[in-house]
């Protein structure tokens, strides 16, 4: 299948990967709303509906990255399934409720205080800790569960998984770390690894990071 992966829009990569590998395990039941916050090309969108969604509400804050999905969706023969629309995190979806929620918002930590307006650098410059959107998206997502229904959220172990549990915990939700995979650092982190030793984030001389997926379900 041809997919669309053009420059400006987050390119599929190894927490894409991950959180596909945690969609694939979730067994969506037949009519299962699916919603995928910072869909990028919209990987992920169409996994979804490949795996059964009866619809997948997609939302990415760049236009570039909400046309590309929509033409990937058509390209791969989803575009009835999935919805791509322009939006701030979950802004376009206030109200509604779904039975599955994936996330892969920005997460890198950055010496930048003020998060960009535009550019490829929103799909990953997180503030200072790397939670500017994290927290966000603890936040909102709780009330955009039905019950039973599941947030599969991936960020860099540097941007505090545990964090993200609690939060979502206090949220209540019942939310674990399901996955973790360390990767070589991508161009991003090697630039600015100078700065995050400074930070303490990373040892000195290291070059990987791990990932880690988040599950976190609202009870019946």
């Amino acid at each position: 299948m041809k997919f669309l992966q053009p420059p400006g829009v987050y390119a599929p990569q190894e927490d894409t990967a991950m959180l596909v590998s945690a969609l694939r395990r979730e067994h969506l039941s037949p009519g299962a709303e699916v919603l995928d916050v910072g869909t990028g090309t919209g990987a992920v969108a169409i996994a979804a509906a490949r795996y059964g969604a009866a619809r997948v509400t997609a939302i990415d804050t760049s236009a570039a990255a909400v046309l590309t999905t929509r033409l990937n969706a058509l390209l791969s023969g989803y575009a009835r399934v999935i919805r791509a629309s322009r939006g701030d995190l979950t802004e376009p979806v206030t109200g509604l409720r779904f039975d599955l929620v994936l996330a892969n918002p920005p997460y890198v930590p950055s010496a930048k205080v003020r998060m960009p307006r535009r550019g490829i650098a929103r799909a990953w410059e997180a503030g200072i800790d790397g939670r500017a959107v994290l927290d966000r998206l603890c936040v909102k997502v709780p009330a955009l569960l039905r019950p039973g229904g599941v947030l599969l959220a991936v960020h860099s172990a540097l941007s505090g998984p545990a964090m993200t549990a609690a939060r979502l915990a206090e949220a209540g939700l019942d939310a674990i770390v399901t996955d973790r995979r360390s990767v070589p650092f991508g161009p991003v982190l090697r630039e600015r690894a100078g700065w995050l030793e400074a930070q303490g984030l990373i040892e000195p001389g290291q070059d990987k990071e791990e990932l880690v997926v988040i599950r976190a379900e609202r009870p019946h």
